[in-house]
């Protein structure tokens, strides 16, 4: 009985300390995440990301939560309807110009939730990383919006939405893809050996 306690204890301060780690992580970025926040404000209205290059790829993407070996951890919820501006996807990603904006339907408009950056595989030397957070990867493209064979990095940050799992959680429990026609339901993504 003793011996459970001591275990349960340990793990209590286990995850204590991953949660404070995270926390701290998006606390040591404030100001640099308010600023982009605050560039990217215009973006609430579709539109303007429109006219300025970023393009809809349709489906709002969600995942189930199931875990596949061998494959990207995508906790359950979604990422929303990706726009992308294709000249920003590249090695070096720029920390104010994600090449992806996320909006989730609701309500018969999009509303702007978060934002990607994308790494590809190719030229990378090492793992990407901005904000203090490693890019999620490398992994083959997700299919059908992104052909399996465009191998990336990829990170999220969820600017405009809070997000239970923390800013930089590949999915958003709290977006919703329900009632919109074009609801993506996807597998996890395989992931590749890269540097």
């Amino acid at each position: 009985m003793f011996g459970k306690k001591i275990v349960c204890c340990a793990l209590a301060g286990i995850v204590i300390v991953a949660l404070s780690a995270r926390v701290d992580a998006e606390e040591a970025f404030t100001k640099e995440l308010a600023a982009l926040r605050e560039s990217l404000m215009k973006y609430q209205d579709v539109y303007a990301a429109v006219r300025d290059g970023y393009y809809s790829t349709v489906g709002c993407v969600h995942y189930t939560g199931d875990k596949m070996e061998g494959h990207a951890d995508y906790p359950k919820g979604a990422m929303g309807i990706h726009f992308l501006k294709k000249e920003l996807v590249g090695p070096e990603p720029d920390p104010m110009r994600p090449a992806l904006l996320t909006y989730e339907p609701k309500d018969g408009k999009l509303h702007l939730v978060g934002v990607e950056w994308v790494v590809p595989l190719a030229g990378a030397t090492k793992r990407p990383e901005l904000f203090g957070q490693k890019f999620l990867g490398p992994m083959e493209g997700h299919e059908p919006i992104i052909p399996k064979e465009f191998v990336h990095y990829d990170l999220h940050a969820w600017l405009f939405k809070d997000n239970p799992l923390g800013m930089f959680a590949p999915t958003n429990p709290d977006v919703n893809c329900a009632g919109y026609d074009f609801d993506l339901l996807e597998h996890p993504t395989k992931l590749v050996t890269g540097p």
